[in-house]
């Protein structure tokens, strides 16, 4: 971990209100794990005193992805950003998404912007063995608010789209979606013995809630990477505190990525 500043390659609206920032940080792109995060200064004025939470989208040689939405004054600050600016970010920070010897498939769960770890982590599974076969799921409320669809496809993906008002793909959630393709699944074939195969989500709480309800069902493990507002990112002032079977834990030092079966939901 460590503070740096570094140099906007590119700042690109991708979709309405999304954007994704290609920054100059050879030390993060090193390291980075998928799953974690970086901390980012919005404004060098008062505007904005906390620094934000974002997902490392994509790492590479010496230089990060960072795929953000606009929801409040910081981001929106962020996104008049452009190329050659200066941001000035901490990182990597908490702990990532385990890949367990064996596995032979894998299950991605993205809601909303939860497609933003789960990219890296899509590449990282097909570098490490390119023979595991991914599905990602990804949902939305609209077909307009579907994002890197195309991308997890280049990067040897299948991919199966949910929208809530059934624009494209299967209407509904895309927990609704994962029971469906279980379900199919099950009628195809065996399914694999639980170390073989795992479920990884990201996404609106309720949503990972339904999805870890969903594995434990069915007998497959099941990763979650929990979002929440994280103050200081290093678990300094306990403000992303969630409960586990363990007690309670801080999301930025302890995750933000959990084994589902940890998580008490509330």
């Amino acid at each position: 971990m460590q503070i740096t500043e570094c140099r906007i390659l590119e700042n690109k609206r991708i979709g309405p209100d999304y954007f994704k920032f290609k920054i100059v940080a050879p030390f993060i792109a090193e390291i980075a794990k998928p799953g974690q995060f970086v901390h980012l200064r919005c404004s060098d004025s008062s505007e904005v005193l906390l620094r934000r939470p974002f997902s490392i989208h994509r790492g590479y040689r010496n230089y990060v992805e960072i795929l953000y939405k606009v929801v409040g004054k910081g981001t929106y600050l962020l996104s008049k950003k452009r190329k050659g600016d200066v941001l000035d970010m901490l990182g990597p920070l908490g702990n990532g998404f385990e890949i367990p010897s064996g596995l032979r498939a894998a299950i991605l769960v993205a809601g909303g912007m939860g497609v933003a770890p789960l990219l890296m982590l899509a590449h990282k599974i097909k570098a490490e063995n390119h023979k595991i076969k991914v599905v990602v799921l990804i949902g939305a409320k609209t077909k307009k608010e579907l994002l890197c669809t195309q991308e997890f496809k280049e990067a040897g993906c299948a991919v199966e789209i949910s929208t809530d008002d059934g624009s494209k793909g299967f209407r509904g959630s895309v927990s609704g979606l994962l029971v469906q393709f279980l379900r199919k699944g099950e009628e195809a074939r065996s399914p694999l013995p639980s170390p073989e195969q795992m479920i990884y989500a990201c996404g609106p709480e309720e949503m990972l809630k339904k999805v870890s309800e969903i594995a434990r069902r069915y007998n497959i493990p099941a990763q979650v990477s929990l979002e929440e507002d994280m103050p200081c990112g290093i678990g300094a002032c306990f403000g992303c505190t969630v409960r586990t079977i363990h007690g309670y834990k801080l999301v930025c030092k302890d995750g933000p990525v959990f084994d589902a079966n940890e998580i008490i939901w509330e």
